[in-house]
Protein backbone atom coordinates (compact mmCIF):
# COMPACT_ATOMS: atom_id res chain seq x y z
CA UNK A 1 0.00 0.00 0.00
CA UNK A 2 2.66 2.88 -0.64
CA UNK A 3 1.99 6.25 -1.13
CA UNK A 4 2.87 8.36 -3.79
CA UNK A 5 3.14 12.04 -4.66
CA UNK A 6 3.92 14.82 -6.64
CA UNK A 7 3.70 18.61 -8.06
CA UNK A 8 4.88 20.47 -11.32
CA UNK A 9 4.40 24.04 -12.14
CA UNK A 10 5.09 25.92 -14.97
CA UNK A 11 7.57 28.43 -13.36
CA UNK A 12 10.58 26.55 -11.84
CA UNK A 13 11.52 29.52 -9.93
CA UNK A 14 7.85 28.65 -7.85
CA UNK A 15 9.89 25.90 -6.22
CA UNK A 16 11.10 26.71 -3.06
CA UNK A 17 7.81 28.56 -2.01
CA UNK A 18 5.79 25.36 -3.03
CA UNK A 19 7.99 22.83 -1.14
CA UNK A 20 6.62 23.19 2.30
CA UNK A 21 3.39 22.29 1.21
CA UNK A 22 4.37 19.38 -0.99
CA UNK A 23 6.31 17.98 2.26
CA UNK A 24 3.31 18.03 4.55
CA UNK A 25 1.48 16.07 1.96
CA UNK A 26 3.63 13.30 1.68
CA UNK A 27 3.98 13.42 5.59
CA UNK A 28 0.20 12.40 5.44
CA UNK A 29 1.14 9.48 3.23
CA UNK A 30 4.02 8.01 5.91
CA UNK A 31 1.31 5.13 7.49
CA UNK A 32 1.07 4.00 3.47
CA UNK A 33 4.99 3.04 3.53
CA UNK A 34 6.96 2.44 6.28
CA UNK A 35 9.98 0.71 4.48
CA UNK A 36 11.19 4.23 2.55
CA UNK A 37 11.11 7.59 1.79
CA UNK A 38 11.95 9.06 -1.63
CA UNK A 39 12.12 12.48 -2.92
CA UNK A 40 13.71 13.98 -5.98
CA UNK A 41 13.25 17.20 -7.91
CA UNK A 42 13.53 18.38 -11.57
CA UNK A 43 12.69 21.84 -11.97
CA UNK A 44 9.79 22.73 -11.12
CA UNK A 45 8.48 19.05 -10.58
CA UNK A 46 8.43 17.47 -6.92
CA UNK A 47 8.50 13.57 -6.92
CA UNK A 48 7.81 11.71 -3.79
CA UNK A 49 6.47 8.21 -2.28
CA UNK A 50 6.60 6.30 0.61
CA UNK A 51 7.37 2.69 0.12
CA UNK A 52 5.87 -0.23 1.19
CA UNK A 53 8.78 -3.27 0.15
CA UNK A 54 7.29 -6.66 -1.37
CA UNK A 55 8.77 -7.45 -4.31
CA UNK A 56 12.40 -6.52 -4.84
CA UNK A 57 13.23 -5.63 -1.11
CA UNK A 58 16.72 -3.83 -2.20
CA UNK A 59 17.21 -0.30 -2.71
CA UNK A 60 17.42 -0.75 -6.07
CA UNK A 61 13.68 -0.50 -6.13
CA UNK A 62 13.36 2.58 -3.86
CA UNK A 63 11.36 5.06 -5.80
CA UNK A 64 11.33 7.85 -7.03
CA UNK A 65 12.63 4.98 -9.52
CA UNK A 66 14.96 7.02 -12.01
CA UNK A 67 16.36 5.65 -15.30
CA UNK A 68 19.34 8.28 -16.61
CA UNK A 69 19.47 6.29 -19.94
CA UNK A 70 15.94 6.91 -20.68
CA UNK A 71 15.63 10.52 -19.07
CA UNK A 72 12.55 8.94 -17.26
CA UNK A 73 11.14 9.12 -13.04
CA UNK A 74 8.40 6.76 -11.61
CA UNK A 75 6.69 7.18 -8.84
CA UNK A 76 4.39 3.93 -8.26
CA UNK A 77 1.55 2.37 -6.03
CA UNK A 78 0.77 -1.17 -7.29
CA UNK A 79 1.24 -4.56 -8.31
CA UNK A 80 1.45 -5.51 -11.77
CA UNK A 81 1.34 -9.38 -12.20
CA UNK A 82 2.43 -10.33 -15.24
CA UNK A 83 5.58 -7.92 -14.99
CA UNK A 84 8.34 -11.06 -15.72
CA UNK A 85 6.72 -11.49 -18.78
CA UNK A 86 7.03 -8.30 -19.56
CA UNK A 87 10.58 -7.82 -18.46
CA UNK A 88 11.51 -10.97 -21.15
CA UNK A 89 9.59 -8.78 -23.84
CA UNK A 90 11.34 -5.85 -22.57
CA UNK A 91 14.40 -7.57 -22.74
CA UNK A 92 14.42 -8.87 -26.01
CA UNK A 93 14.11 -5.46 -27.59
CA UNK A 94 16.88 -4.28 -25.94
CA UNK A 95 15.98 -3.09 -22.44
CA UNK A 96 18.08 -3.84 -19.94
CA UNK A 97 17.24 -3.84 -16.55
CA UNK A 98 18.96 -2.77 -13.12
CA UNK A 99 16.51 -4.22 -10.53
CA UNK A 100 14.06 -7.26 -10.54
CA UNK A 101 10.97 -5.73 -9.58
CA UNK A 102 7.78 -4.90 -11.10
CA UNK A 103 8.25 -0.66 -10.80
CA UNK A 104 11.27 -0.73 -13.00
CA UNK A 105 9.34 -2.69 -15.92
CA UNK A 106 6.77 0.21 -16.12
CA UNK A 107 9.51 2.49 -17.08
CA UNK A 108 10.56 0.25 -20.07
CA UNK A 109 6.88 -0.37 -21.20
CA UNK A 110 6.66 3.30 -21.51
CA UNK A 111 10.16 3.79 -23.12
CA UNK A 112 8.41 0.73 -25.69
CA UNK A 113 4.80 1.99 -25.98
CA UNK A 114 4.20 5.60 -24.38
CA UNK A 115 0.91 5.87 -23.01
CA UNK A 116 -0.24 2.57 -24.60
CA UNK A 117 1.91 0.96 -22.39
CA UNK A 118 -1.32 0.32 -19.76
CA UNK A 119 -2.75 -1.87 -22.70
CA UNK A 120 0.17 -4.53 -21.85
CA UNK A 121 0.29 -3.99 -17.86
CA UNK A 122 -1.95 -6.45 -15.65
CA UNK A 123 -2.33 -5.56 -12.44
CA UNK A 124 -3.94 -2.95 -9.69
CA UNK A 125 -1.60 0.36 -10.02
CA UNK A 126 -1.01 4.06 -9.81
CA UNK A 127 2.00 5.73 -11.06
CA UNK A 128 3.18 8.58 -12.60
CA UNK A 129 5.93 8.76 -15.03
CA UNK A 130 8.38 12.07 -15.37
CA UNK A 131 9.62 12.34 -19.06
CA UNK A 132 13.30 14.70 -18.52
CA UNK A 133 13.87 15.33 -22.20
CA UNK A 134 10.26 16.11 -23.30
CA UNK A 135 9.03 17.75 -19.79
CA UNK A 136 5.89 15.80 -20.24
CA UNK A 137 4.24 14.43 -16.99
CA UNK A 138 1.87 11.42 -17.39
CA UNK A 139 -0.39 9.54 -14.85
CA UNK A 140 -2.29 6.47 -14.78
CA UNK A 141 -4.70 3.88 -13.07
CA UNK A 142 -5.77 0.44 -13.79
CA UNK A 143 -8.76 -0.64 -15.33
CA UNK A 144 -10.82 -0.99 -12.43
CA UNK A 145 -9.56 1.79 -10.00
CA UNK A 146 -8.53 -0.37 -7.08
CA UNK A 147 -5.80 1.63 -6.33
CA UNK A 148 -6.32 5.31 -6.40
CA UNK A 149 -5.45 8.72 -7.42
CA UNK A 150 -5.97 12.12 -6.92
CA UNK A 151 -5.37 15.62 -8.68
CA UNK A 152 -5.44 19.24 -8.08
CA UNK A 153 -4.92 21.97 -10.01
CA UNK A 154 -4.52 25.72 -9.29
CA UNK A 155 -2.15 29.24 -9.72
CA UNK A 156 -0.02 27.20 -12.36
CA UNK A 157 0.41 24.05 -9.82
CA UNK A 158 -0.59 20.66 -10.90
CA UNK A 159 -0.66 18.15 -7.80
CA UNK A 160 -1.30 14.49 -7.38
CA UNK A 161 -1.52 11.83 -4.22
CA UNK A 162 -2.60 8.82 -3.26
CA UNK A 163 -5.57 10.04 -0.87
CA UNK A 164 -7.35 13.38 -0.64
CA UNK A 165 -5.73 14.49 2.41
CA UNK A 166 -2.32 14.91 1.16
CA UNK A 167 -4.24 17.33 -1.54
CA UNK A 168 -5.76 19.23 1.58
CA UNK A 169 -2.13 20.64 2.70
CA UNK A 170 -2.34 22.78 -0.46
CA UNK A 171 -3.85 26.05 1.33
CA UNK A 172 -4.95 26.87 -2.63
CA UNK A 173 -7.10 23.99 -2.65
CA UNK A 174 -11.22 24.85 -3.27
CA UNK A 175 -13.06 22.51 -0.37
CA UNK A 176 -16.27 23.66 -0.83
CA UNK A 177 -18.68 20.76 -2.07
CA UNK A 178 -19.38 19.50 -5.07
CA UNK A 179 -23.12 18.83 -6.24
CA UNK A 180 -22.68 16.53 -8.13
CA UNK A 181 -20.60 14.59 -6.02
CA UNK A 182 -22.85 14.88 -3.18
CA UNK A 183 -25.91 13.83 -5.36
CA UNK A 184 -23.94 10.55 -6.39
CA UNK A 185 -22.86 9.78 -2.69
CA UNK A 186 -26.53 10.28 -1.72
CA UNK A 187 -28.29 8.10 -4.21
CA UNK A 188 -25.66 5.76 -5.13
CA UNK A 189 -24.53 4.71 -1.05
CA UNK A 190 -21.31 6.40 -1.30
CA UNK A 191 -20.15 5.30 -4.98
CA UNK A 192 -19.17 8.89 -6.34
CA UNK A 193 -17.65 8.00 -9.85
CA UNK A 194 -14.29 9.84 -11.34
CA UNK A 195 -13.64 12.38 -12.24
CA UNK A 196 -15.93 13.70 -9.10
CA UNK A 197 -14.92 13.80 -5.59
CA UNK A 198 -16.84 15.22 -2.98
CA UNK A 199 -14.80 18.47 -2.79
CA UNK A 200 -14.65 20.79 -6.34
CA UNK A 201 -11.20 21.46 -5.79
CA UNK A 202 -9.96 17.88 -6.14
CA UNK A 203 -10.26 15.41 -8.68
CA UNK A 204 -10.47 11.50 -9.03
CA UNK A 205 -8.43 10.40 -12.09
CA UNK A 206 -10.60 7.62 -14.12
CA UNK A 207 -9.52 4.07 -14.45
Amino acid sequence: MCGIAGQVGRDPRTIQSRYAAYCAMQQTLARRGPDHQGLWADGALLFGQRRLAVLDLSARSNQPLLDPELGLALVFNGSIYNYQQLRQTLQQRGYRFFSSGDSEVILKAYAAWGAACVEHLIGVFAFAIWDQRQRCLFLARDRLGIKPLYYSAHANVFRFASNTQALLEAPEVDTSLDAVALHYQLTLHGVVPAPHTILQGIRKLPP
